[in-house]
Formats: structure tokens, C-alpha cells, sequence
């Protein structure tokens, strides 16, 4: 399965690029400390404290003793609204393609993300569904469908993602088998796999995955051979990619010679 290590090629990056992963990395996770970012990174901790002094500069987090969070955080959670809100056109017609694909009375796994939520708010017209997910908007949006039966897994909460992690989260799943599991990423790429900002979620996403007899990536076409900071693991990970017709034909094709099953939203 995947390995929960950082992409070396990360080490030593110039300030910009890599205060462009450390942003990522709190938008993913809400906060960061110094200490992790030190040693993710491989540099120093004086180096972090100034490039998140450049970060709350910019207005894009507050600094703490010892680390720093997310400005948007408390009114993102208010308004149950992810950080990641581009491409949302791209994402709704992945998440009508995605939904076309379980039946009633299906178990399925439904990540955490803004494609995966897309997914949920076309299944309300499904019947007798049953959903584990460790997303709480999503729990929220299904959990109101007669018929259907929605489960979470415990866990510390995060909020920019609205969502479950953690060991505990990682260890429900592996009491769990579903028909379908339909998986977010960062990035996704030939060479580096599947891709996310930070280390906390990749136990996790390991469990999910084991615990899915079909894996369905979900990601719009702008995550195509981009890199985040840490590795899942490789393609051979997910039977189907779904994404929108904005990918190359190229690239589909590359993907199609791994094996796996290309469906193109339009």
C-alpha cells in the first residue's frame, strides 16, 4: 500500500515554492506547528517562523506560539463551506457522472472534499443507501434521506475539510467493507501517484481503500500531473479515474495503458 513519507524532491525548496506547500498544508489541516514543518521541509525552524510571517502578511493565516492556523477557519465551519472551492463547475458534472454509477440499496465510502460532496447532493434521489464517510457535511446532506443509513467514524475533527481523521477514524474502516469507494486527491500524477498536503490523512485513506471492493478516483482535470507534498501511493491504487473532459487526450490514454478505467464528465 502507499508510504507515509513526504516527496524528497520538496526538501530544500527555494521560500516561494515551499511557502506555497506550507499554505496548502494549513489549508488542509487548519493549523501547522513550527516543529513539523521543520523537519517535513528539512530546514530550519527560524526559516518556518519566517515564512509564516510572510504568510500572515499576506492575510492568509494568524501566527501562534509556536505554529499558526487558518483565518478562514471559524467561518468555514459556521457555514459548513469547504476551503476548496475552484473548478466547481468541473467538479459538479464529476459528481452527476460519479452518482450515476450507484444503484439503490448500494454501501459505499464517500470521502472528504468538494468533489466527493458534489457526489452526495445528487445521491438524495437514490433509495436505501448506505453511506460511512468521515465528512460531516456529507453526513449531515444524506443522513436527512429517509431510507438511508449513514455511518462516521470517530476521530479529530478538521476544518477545512469539514471531516473525521486520524488513528481512529483509520481503524473503524478497517472493520468495514463497502462495494465502492469514491477517493479525493490533491494531485495525481504518472510518476508520483496520488498526492495530498500533509501526513494526517494517508492511514486513513490506506483504510478506505482496503476496505472497497471498487476504488473510484474523483478529481478535476486541473490535478492532473500535479504533485502535493505527501505520496499515497501509485496508480495501480484505484480502478477508475473520473474526471471532466478539460484532461488531455494524451493523458487519459496515458493512464488508460496503467489500467485503468477512464470516464470523462461532459
Amino acid at each position: 500500500m502507499g508510504s507515509d513519507r513526504a516527496d524528497n524532491s520538496f526538501a530544500g525548496l527555494l521560500s516561494e515554492p515551499r511557502r506555497r506547500r506550507i499554505l496548502e498544508w494549513i489549508q488542509e489541516e487548519g493549523a501547522a506547528r513550527v516543529r513539523d514543518l521543520a523537519q517535513a521541509f528539512a530546514v530550519s525552524e527560524a526559516t518556518i517562523r519566517q515564512d509564516l510571517e510572510r504568510l500572515e502578511t499576506e492575510g492568509l493565516i494568524t501566527r501562534e506560539h509556536g505554529g499558526a492556523y487558518l483565518n478562514s477557519v471559524r467561518a468555514q465551519v459556521h457555514a459548513l463551506s469547504l476551503h476548496h472551492q475552484d473548478n466547481m463547475d468541473k467538479k459538479r458534472k464529476i459528481g452527476a457522472l460519479a452518482a450515476s454509477l450507484v444503484g439503490d440499496g448500494e454501501t459505499l465510502i464517500l470521502d472528504a472534499g468538494s468533489t466527493t460532496t458534489e457526489i452526495a447532493n445528487r445521491l438524495t434521489a437514490k433509495r436505501e443507501l448506505t453511506v460511512i464517510t468521515t465528512a460531516l457535511n456529507i453526513a449531515l446532506t444524506l443522513g436527512a434521506v429517509p431510507g438511508f443509513a449513514v455511518h462516521m467514524p470517530g476521530g479529530q475533527f478538521k476544518a477545512p475539510t469539514l471531516s473525521l481523521s486520524g488513528d481512529r477514524a483509520a481503524d473503524y474502516f478497517r472493520n468495514i467493507f463497502a462495494g465502492k469507494l469514491f477517493l479525493a486527491t490533491a494531485g495525481v500524477a504518472l510518476d508520483a501517484g496520488l498526492t495530498y498536503p500533509s501526513f494526517a490523512d494517508l492511514q486513513l485513506k490506506e483504510a478506505m481503500i482496503k476496505a472497497a471492493s471498487r476504488v473510484y478516483l474523483v478529481a478535476d482535470s486541473a490535478k492532473v500531473n500535479r504533485s502535493s507534498f505527501t505520496r499515497l501511493g501509485a496508480l495501480e491504487l484505484i480502478h477508475t479515474f473520473i474526471t471532466d473532459d478539460g484532461i488531455s487526450d494524451a493523458d487519459a490514454q496515458a493512464f488508460e495503458s496503467h489500467g485503468i478505467e477512464m470516464l470523462i464528465a461532459t
